[in-house]
């Protein structure tokens, strides 16, 4: 059987921690979503593996996620938060608190909720983002405008070392049916450094205009990243429960496979199943032959 990770997984509880982006959201998401619900349909889609992912920009939902994944053994890790503006208080986190969880696989910031789009290259940003590429840990981009790549490609001269990912693949032109625009450009120039990687997730619902999406309306922007990334530095996400706004949790695995299953050969799918996330976050399982 091929195990698969989903590298992109949200639980949100508002009895334990805030979520602003939320209120005065009158969509399906605007509730408590558990880890639980999704058992069932995970077994269907053929995941095996779990990473989770920050939906808040505090301390609370990160410390949630770090106890839910302790409690479950599919999940192997928790993408956190940290207040990259408080370089002191990042450094006394990691070292007195984060370093010593191993469930701490990475970090990422709302940066797409942020007026400035060049927010990350704040000095004090850089400074924290430094301690996370000293400590091996790497960051998850979640940029939804061209400007956000341009801001990361300064970044990665400013912290060479640090290992970052695309999210839901920094928002392709999918709506517009754009080929490939200036998304595409920056993308390219992106995966000339070995240290960017890109998520494939998020798709169904990226940049709105969703209802309806297909396969054939995503795979154009999919097989594009594989041609200039590699299949050596792409992997995937569910982007669950943002995912239920377009379609089921396994219905939205199902999409993402038939994808992949005609661009990538089987000898080297498990690459982008499973080998690139383990490598990525460090998460240890052992890689797929």
């Amino acid at each position: 059987m091929q195990r698969i990770i989903d590298t992109h997984i949200h639980i949100w509880d508002f009895s334990r921690a805030d979520y602003p982006w939320l209120k005065g959201d009158t969509s399906i998401l605007n509730r408590t979503y558990s880890i639980s619900e999704i058992e069932e349909e995970r077994k269907i889609a053929g995941v095996t593996d779990g990473v989770m992912v920050q939906a808040s920009c505090n301390l609370d939902d990160t410390r949630m996620m770090l106890e839910v994944a302790s409690q479950n053994e599919w999940l192997h890790g928790v993408v956190c938060w940290l207040p990259l503006m408080d370089t002191k208080e990042t450094e006394r986190l990691l070292e007195e608190e984060f370093l010593l969880n191993p469930y701490f696989v990475g970090m990422r910031h709302l940066i797409h909720d942020e007026p400035d789009t060049k927010w990350l290259l704040q000095p004090a940003v850089i400074e924290s983002l430094k301690l996370l590429a000293k400590h091996n840990k790497p960051y998850d981009v979640v940029g939804v405008k061209p400007e956000h790549i341009e801001t990361v490609l300064n970044v990665a001269e400013l912290v060479p070392d640090l290992r970052m990912v695309f999210d839901h693949l920094n928002a392709p032109p999918i709506p517009a049916k754009e080929r490939f625009g200036k998304w595409g450009e920056l993308m390219k120039v992106a995966a000339q450094n070995k240290n960017f990687y890109a998520k494939l997730s998020g798709l169904g619902t990226a940049s709105g205009n969703f209802e309806g999406r297909t396969a054939e309306d995503i795979k154009p922007y999919v097989a594009y990243t594989l041609e200039h990334f590699g299949v050596g530095r792409c992997f995937c996400g569910g982007d669950w429960p943002v995912s239920a706004l377009a379609n089921s949790y396994s219905r939205i695995w199902q999409m993402t496979k038939e994808i992949i299953d005609e661009l990538v050969h089987k000898d080297i799918r498990h690459k982008v199943y499973f080998n690139n996330a383990n490598t990525f976050y460090n998460l240890n399982l052992g890689n797929l032959n």
